[in-house]
């Protein structure tokens, strides 16, 4: 494991932490351990992972949104949101932030989080080339109305899935689809939405090394998460 250091005192960036592939279950289990264990001094971490293929649940996630796990695991989380998919060739990020550390705009709301966390997403892409959209209700990035590959506007290709504790600290994070197999995504409503469409960067027409884009997503989250 690898940590590229920055100063420890806020709002200095969130450190890198290279955890390469990693089961979903141990990832979880050292993601709530890193937080119960945090103080105020703690630096702000961002862990960029791999998992081997799981389905992932969030709190309030109906199950009846699993159609056929074939055999993959499924396991139930304390984030927000319905079912998801990780798989090898996807870009994962945890974000391990204390929102009230003072930024260099005063701590950080739930709401400006999510919205800086999506820019990231749609900055990235943007880099490559590739239209990423909100959409009002549906958390995660899309592709745009406007794309050029017709087949795949309005698929999605990215998700975001957080746990803000009560004292601000939070935990899970953001999947970007680089080269993966996307047929378990048939096998549940993606995000609980049946028929959702989900797409890769591969698909779209970008090859890009896995650390290329995890690392290429990872600084545009430090940027956006300290910025005025």
């Amino acid at each position: 494991m690898s940590v590229s250091a920055t100063s420890l005192t806020p709002p200095s960036l969130p450190l890198i932490v290279q955890r390469g592939r990693e089961d979903y279950q141990h990832t979880f289990d050292a993601m709530r351990a890193f937080t119960d264990a945090r103080d105020q001094n703690t630096p702000d971490e961002l862990w960029l992972v791999e998992h081997p293929p799981v389905f992932t649940l969030g709190l309030g996630a109906d199950r009846s949104h699993v159609l056929a796990a074939h055999d993959i695991p499924l396991i139930q989380t304390d984030r927000g949101g319905e079912v998801t998919y990780h798989g090898p060739g996807q870009v994962v990020i945890y974000l391990l932030i204390d929102l009230r550390r003072s930024h260099s705009k005063g701590k950080l709301f739930a709401r400006e989080f999510v919205q800086r966390i999506e820019q990231a997403l749609i900055e990235t892409l943007e880099a490559y080339n590739l239209p990423g959209v909100r959409k009002a209700g549906a958390p995660g990035i899309y592709l745009s109305e406007q794309a050029p590959q017709q087949e795949w506007r309005g698929a999605k290709i990215a998700a975001l899935g957080l746990k803000i504790r009560g004292n601000g600290c939070t935990y899970h994070g953001l999947s970007l689809n680089v080269a993966m197999d996307l047929q378990p995504f048939s096998w549940i409503n993606p995000c609980g939405y049946a028929g959702l469409a989900t797409v890769d960067m591969k698909t779209l027409g970008v090859s890009v090394a896995l650390p290329e884009a995890q690392l290429a997503l990872a600084h545009r989250l430090q940027h956006l998460l300290t910025a005025a």
